[in-house]
């Protein structure tokens, strides 16, 4: 069963996590379909995209430890790589590596019944990528989140700037695809363009990202076609026939 549901509306794809009852946890099948359900919408002609999850419970309740997913692959501007924009639709919980991939969204829509949280000070581990919400929230409001491990409310998030609305429970995905139907209209090689600007000159990339974004470029090379030729030409003795690919 697919884990991963996308829907189009005109120029807007909406890209939900399946998996309501688990709180829309990520596991290894989560994280591989996200990444490829955003590969295919930056392939195609679609103009904007919504990630949210499905059930209303929850956004997300982070990686699913009983079948820990590589959290990379479903985080924008990690795995997932577009110059498309992306909003958020959070509502319910939206915990651990679900707050990280909202964080990297473009902008975020709350449900006024999304809880925010980062609780793994209190399990004792951590993938380190929560450290870019310094740059992106005041550090006093960031470091309570990482520190504390208290969630905050969705009225709290929009207050420090997390959150561009806070609308009705049961509205948030609405309100994002209203917000994506502005966007459409608008001239996308200059929002692509500002969106490129602030990803890769503006905003800090902490130890984990940059890790992260490299390891993925490395996973693309080690299972690309011309690693797989070249092994293939080493056992057959022969001169590899390389495609770039």
């Amino acid at each position: 069963m697919s884990v991963v549901t996308v829907e189009q509306r005109g120029p807007v794809s909406i890209i939900a996590i399946d998996r309501p009852e688990k709180l829309n946890a990520i596991n290894r099948a989560v994280a591989v379909d996200l990444q490829q359900a955003f590969a295919a919408f930056d392939a195609s002609a679609q103009r904007v995209a919504i990630l949210t999850g499905n059930g209303g419970k929850a956004f997300s309740a982070g990686a699913d430890v009983t079948d820990l997913p590589e959290l990379w692959r479903c985080v924008p501007t990690v795995g997932i790589t577009t110059e498309k924009p992306i909003i958020a639709a959070v509502s319910g919980w939206c915990i651990g590596g679900g707050l990280v991939m909202a964080m990297m969204c473009d902008l975020l829509v709350a449900a006024d019944s999304a809880k925010f949280s980062y609780p793994e000070g209190k399990v004792g581990i951590t993938g380190g990528m929560i450290a870019g919400l310094a740059a992106r929230i005041p550090h006093k409001i960031a470091m309570e989140l990482m520190l504390l491990g208290e969630p905050i409310s969705a009225a709290r998030a929009y207050e420090a700037g997390f959150a561009n609305r806070v609308v009705a429970a049961g509205s948030a995905v609405e309100e994002a695809v209203a917000l994506a139907e502005k966007i459409v209209d608008l001239a996308p090689l200059a929002l692509a363009t500002m969106k490129r600007f602030v990803n890769d000159g503006v905003l800090p990339k902490g130890p984990a990202e940059l890790a992260a974004r490299y390891g993925s470029e490395l996973a693309a090379v080690r299972g690309s076609e011309d690693a797989k030729e070249g092994v293939r030409a080493f056992r057959e003795r022969r001169k590899p026939r390389y495609q770039g690919r």
